[in-house]
């Protein structure tokens, strides 16, 4: 089957504009702090969106009428007042467009990136959760801490973890290939694996964004 093309926007990049390979879309935005990227099926429609905000073509929260500063933001002290594990590893995943492009990350609680994987070139937010959450486990398996707590905001991933299987609806393609065959070794990492650290739904509303959050809202 042909490889079907994608044209990419890029909003907010070091070069904004509508890119015709994920590549060259890709040297615009890694490591750009705010950037606001999304493919697209056809070129019509990407030129069009880029004329657009970006606002119009990325969901980055839910339809709640909540004001924006109504997520509260906490201190490490506060948070350790209030029970937070401050030993933790807190997981998160960003995604521009469902799908979009997809990159996850794991970090301490003062915010230490332990790791970060993606951009890939499509993907969704859950399975991206999912990966983030699997990568923590993995990682502290490898080093033997079986009990180092793992905070994520994501009741998916939770639910994905505790029954081994993972519930998607996007469908393989050789643009998301990568990012499926991710998320089947980790599947098959938790039917290996013993998991025995615990892992918390991080409580936003009461505690604030979790540090591991990209920061894109």
């Amino acid at each position: 089957m042909a490889k079907k093309q994608k044209y990419y926007v890029v909003w907010q990049g070091r070069a904004p504009g509508v890119y015709l390979t994920w590549d060259d879309c890709q040297s615009q935005v890694l490591g750009f702090d705010g950037a606001k990227y999304k493919s697209f099926d056809r070129l019509s429609e990407a030129e069009a969106a880029f004329l657009e905000h970006h606002a119009e073509h990325i969901k980055v929260g839910s339809s709640s009428s909540k004001p924006k500063d109504a997520t509260p933001k906490r201190t490490l002290d506060e948070l350790r007042k209030m029970g937070v594990d401050m030993s933790a590893i807190c997981v998160d995943a960003a995604c521009s467009g469902n799908p979009g492009v997809l990159e996850y990350q794991g970090v301490t609680m003062d915010g230490k990136q332990l790791f970060h994987r993606g951009p890939f070139p499509e993907g969704t937010v859950n399975l991206g959760e999912f990966l983030a959450l699997v990568s923590a486990l993995a990682m502290v398996h490898a080093k033997g801490d079986h009990q180092r707590r793992i905070y994520t905001d994501s009741m998916t991933a939770l639910a994905w973890v505790r029954k081994k299987a993972v519930k998607t609806k996007l469908l393989r393609n050789e643009i998301n290939s990568d990012l499926l065959d991710r998320v089947e070794l980790a599947r098959q990492w938790l039917v290996d694996h013993s998991v025995t650290n615990p892992i918390t739904k991080w409580e936003t509303e009461k505690w604030g964004e979790i540090p591991a959050d990209f920061g894109r809202k």
